[in-house]
């Protein structure tokens, strides 16, 4: 008689440490979306196709541009339903209306960067290829996603007012009838303690959602894996794989923001948006700052290591000094900014003076020899400029984030890094 064996196990066979590892952390990428697409429905109050409009100010997300006003949207079209985008008359001020589908990837924005010939007005945002009669006048926006996210950012600038007002006219109105999807209700996770082998449990929904990056080859290790974990050896094997391999090899990517870079101890992302193929860049940024659009409309530098390539101590105090002739305006069309966050959710800083960022509305103040220097310390160090210093907490990790939107020169080429941090004695 043959000996009988489990089909699950057969599987198993062929399902290396490394694969395991690279299909946990592509799945991740997904997972982090669906994570919180769930929150925003659950606990932020979003609605199907309806523009949620948030205070400006507002600190509780990770990794908060409070340079913006934000407004927000899921999106549900289909063959027979779009969605109808009106835009007012907006100058010297940034703006944009960013599309994101369910991996991460910016399928559309809309500003007269994009569409210089038809700045403002009315867009028909629409699934590609639908044949969508489209009013006379208006500007047709094609995505190749059924659900998307939006993400609405007006520059808030010197005049909080007058930004709060354009965002308010800003419309979104769906032309039919779309069918609504269900909020994938894939495994829920704090963002400090992953999952392990459950995330594999959730890979069938997870995948539903189509990835154009057509990486058929690591879905498919996806789905083995989801297979094989039922048997019950597997799945203790593919468990202890995840929490020893996967977690290290994400956790080595992390600080590079996947295939990126570091220089002077700031990282910058390889690619940011559009992915191609980089799985790993997408589910760390997915994972660190969820929501990022296209290098083309603002650029992200982590800074989480000095001069001398040391971790920024939690209780340490820190310069970033910019020379005259390179000051962070002239690598930013637009603004730019930099913010503290703690290392584990990334969220800002708490201090009393509730000030979380330094921008070029902050009323710095330069050196003689026109240099800018910043300061970030728990304490206001003494000859530090009131307004040059940025608060951090004593005793808790924290990194920054530097946002150059408009990226020009040296920072849109990718030859420019911030200057190091120096730690003060």
């Amino acid at each position: 008689m043959s000996e009988i064996t489990n089909p699950h196990e057969n599987v198993a066979q062929s399902i290396s440490d490394q694969d395991i590892s690279d299909a946990y952390i592509y799945l991740l990428g997904r997972l982090l979306i669906a994570r919180q697409q769930q929150a925003d429905f659950d606990e932020e109050g979003l609605r199907w196709n309806t523009l949620l409009h948030r205070k400006p100010g507002q600190v509780e997300w990770p990794n908060p541009n409070l340079d913006v006003a934000y407004s927000e949207a899921w999106i549900a079209l289909d063959d027979n339903a779009w969605l109808l985008v009106t835009v007012p008359e907006i100058s010297g001020r940034y703006y944009v209306v960013e599309f994101i589908d369910g991996w991460g990837e910016t399928v559309a924005n809309i500003n007269e960067r994009v569409y210089p010939d038809h700045p403002f007005g009315q867009f028909a945002v629409c699934l590609t290829g639908s044949d969508m009669r489209i009013p006379e006048g208006v500007q047709r926006v094609e995505v190749p996603a059924m659900v998307t996210r939006v993400l609405l950012r007006v520059e808030l600038g010197a005049d909080w007012k007058e930004a709060i007002d354009l965002q308010r006219q800003f419309r979104f109105e769906m032309q039919g009838n779309p069918t609504l999807p269900e909020v994938p209700r894939t495994v829920m996770f704090d963002i400090a303690e992953l999952p392990g082998v459950e995330a594999f449990e959730s890979a069938e929904l997870a995948l539903r959602e189509p990835d154009t990056s057509a990486l058929e080859q690591l879905q498919a290790k996806v789905r083995a894996i989801a297979l094989a974990i039922r048997a019950p050896a597997e799945r203790a094997r593919v468990d202890a794989v995840v929490r020893s391999k996967a977690f290290k090899d994400f956790s080595d990517a992390a600080p590079y923001i996947g295939r990126g870079s570091i220089r002077n101890g700031w990282a910058r992302p390889a690619c940011c948006g559009h992915w191609g193929q980089d799985w790993m860049s997408r589910s760390t940024v997915n994972f660190g700052g969820i929501w990022a659009n296209v290098l083309d409309e603002v650029l992200y530098y982590r800074g989480a290591l000095d001069s001398a390539g040391a971790a920024l101590e939690p209780d340490g105090s820190y310069t970033l000094t910019f020379p005259a002739d390179a000051l962070p305006d002239k690598f930013a069309k637009y603004f730019w900014s930099v913010i503290a966050v703690d290392r584990l959710h990334r969220r800002v800083l708490p201090n009393p003076l509730e000030r979380y960022l330094l921008n070029n509305q902050s009323g710095l103040v330069k050196e003689d020899d026109g240099s800018l220097t910043l300061y970030f310390a728990p304490e206001k160090p003494a000859d530090a400029p009131e307004p040059n210093w940025l608060p951090t907490s004593a005793g808790k990790p924290w990194s920054l984030t530097f946002r150059f939107y408009g990226p020009r020169g040296a920072v849109a080429d990718g030859s420019y890094y911030p200057p190091p941090l120096i730690r003060r004695a």
